[in-house]
């Protein structure tokens, strides 16, 4: 890596594997730091491209970077061969790997009890529990927490009692609907152009940034460190590196995922129900000072689908 491209990335030091969750953070005095967070690995085709491929090009893009990001793996999705290779790959190269449930139910759902979400965590744990770099996070699917404040506080029980933190998103976004948008284009249209996507992607990240960062400044009244959550889709394969570049153009420094989780507000426990959404989003709507303006849920395809149909994309 050139000396130029060591000062355009930051690169965080420590073992990822000896990660100690809710350690003191030092105040950035030079830009705001931001880490990728992956949800929901699969080795599935997409797009017209293999897995292995789309597995391949998003380590490439993160190795570019010179970054590590943390992988919160699915069970259903890659409890196969080519599932445990995808994973073991990711491990190698040295990402964090950790835990988002078996089967990703959605826990405010009044028909997902406690019982059935619990055992479902557990069951994910055995899948993952052996990689070398493996980190007990855990991260709600859909990050939703519990519909009642009963689910809510059992469920924050069980992850203390088995030497869980969450795994808290503070940059929500949805890429997983233009990832979605753009696969069904190349569905009627092979040929169809992408970059219209890259474009609308790489806006939608920067957008959604800059917003969650005020609305922590603002809610907290400093900046922290932020995790953004993105997905292993056929968007990133194809576009990870823009963004990543993108953001870093916007003056935010990349960073692993294993620092920016020992930032002390990743311990905050929000007392909101529903609970669940952003972490910022949650302790800005504990707060009471922005009920005015906070859309419930944060992110979701409801928001995306008008403006991307008005770009016919």
């Amino acid at each position: 890596m050139s000396v130029n491209r060591r000062r355009f990335l930051f690169l965080a030091g420590g073992s990822l594997a000896a990660l100690k969750l809710g350690a003191p953070a030092v105040a950035s005095t030079r830009a705001p730091e931001i880490a990728i967070t992956m949800d929901d690995p699969k080795p599935d085709a997409l797009g017209g491209m293999t897995g292995t491929e789309i597995n391949r090009r998003i380590l490439d893009a993160l190795q570019a970077a010179g970054v590590k990001a943390a992988l919160f793996v699915t069970g259903m999705r890659v409890d196969n061969p080519a599932g445990e290779t995808l994973v073991g790959e990711w491990d190698e190269r040295g990402h964090v790997i950790a835990n988002h449930s078996y089967s990703h139910r959605n826990y405010n759902s009044s028909d997902i009890t406690y019982d059935f979400f619990s055992a479902d965590f557990l069951k994910n744990e055995p899948l993952i529990r052996r990689r070398r770099h493996f980190v007990r996070l855990f991260r709600y699917p859909a990050l939703k927490e519990g519909d009642t404040a009963e689910k809510r506080d059992r469920f924050r029980a069980l992850l203390r009692e088995h030497g869980y933190h969450v795994g808290h998103v503070t940059v929500d976004a949805s890429d997983w609907y233009i990832d979605q948008r753009l696969r069904a284009r190349l569905a009627k249209d092979s040929h169809a152009d992408t970059e219209s996507y890259r474009d609308y992607y790489v806006a939608h990240i920067r957008d959604r940034a800059r917003y969650y960062r005020q609305l922590a400044q603002d809610a907290l009244g400093h900046d922290i460190r932020h995790t953004l959550l993105i997905h292993h889709n056929f968007l990133n394969a194809l576009y990870l590196g823009h963004m990543m570049r993108a953001l870093a153009q916007d003056g935010w420094r990349w960073v692993d995922a294993g620092h920016a989780f020992r930032d002390p507000v990743f311990r905050r426990e929000p007392q909101i129900v529903p609970a669940g959404e952003s972490l910022v989003w949650a302790l800005a709507k504990e707060s009471g000072r922005f009920d005015r303006s906070l859309r419930y849920p944060g992110e979701d395809d409801v928001y995306e689908k008008p403006k991307m149909d008005a770009l016919g994309l």
